[in-house]
């Protein structure tokens, strides 16, 4: 049996007692199943974002189950509901405030586009003001939609350069 074909945990191989891997990937498996999300609810989705992280939908099983109310402290921020251009200059300056690497969720359709309102007073999708890495339509989004979501920014962190990461500022 070839062990080149065999992956164990986080894109290795064995060797006798040995583990060879890819710094990337070792960092990549650690960042993606610990990530700590800060929740930004501004609107209804935020009830939606509180279920997914309740018994029934769990969103422990993903590594997220601590969310931290604290920019310093998280690394993902799932802003749920509507950005009105008051509240925008403190989503920035909060997002500002996270440590690097860091992932933006833009959860409903008011958070990704606006939704329904065409207002004077509703940014028109909060990646006018971060950069958004996961996208979550509906309105509101179930729970099974955000842990999807969530699951789909897993992958994308599994994907990323990590090393290169430390030493630029994104």
């Amino acid at each position: 049996m070839s062990t080149e074909n065999l992956e164990v945990g986080y894109n290795s191989r064995i060797e006798g007692d040995v583990i060879v891997s890819k710094a990337d990937a070792v960092i990549n498996w650690v960042r993606k199943n610990s990530v700590w999300p800060m929740p930004m609810g501004l609107a209804c989705c935020a009830i939606e974002l509180m279920a997914t992280g309740a018994a029934r939908f769990d969103m422990s099983r993903f590594g997220m189950e601590v969310m931290r109310f604290s920019p310093r402290q998280a690394d993902c921020m799932i802003v749920a509901g509507t950005v009105t251009y008051k509240a925008a200059e403190v989503v920035r300056r909060v997002y500002e405030q996270m440590a690097s690497p860091k992932w933006v969720v833009a959860m409903g359709a008011c958070a990704s586009t606006g939704g329904m309102y065409r207002s004077y007073a509703v940014m028109q999708g909060v990646d006018r003001i971060v950069p958004v890495d996961v996208y979550i339509s509906g309105c509101p989004p179930r729970p099974e939609a955000l842990l999807d979501g969530m699951m789909r920014l897993q992958e994308k962190i599994s994907q990323e350069r990590s090393l290169t990461q430390l030493t630029k500022k994104r």
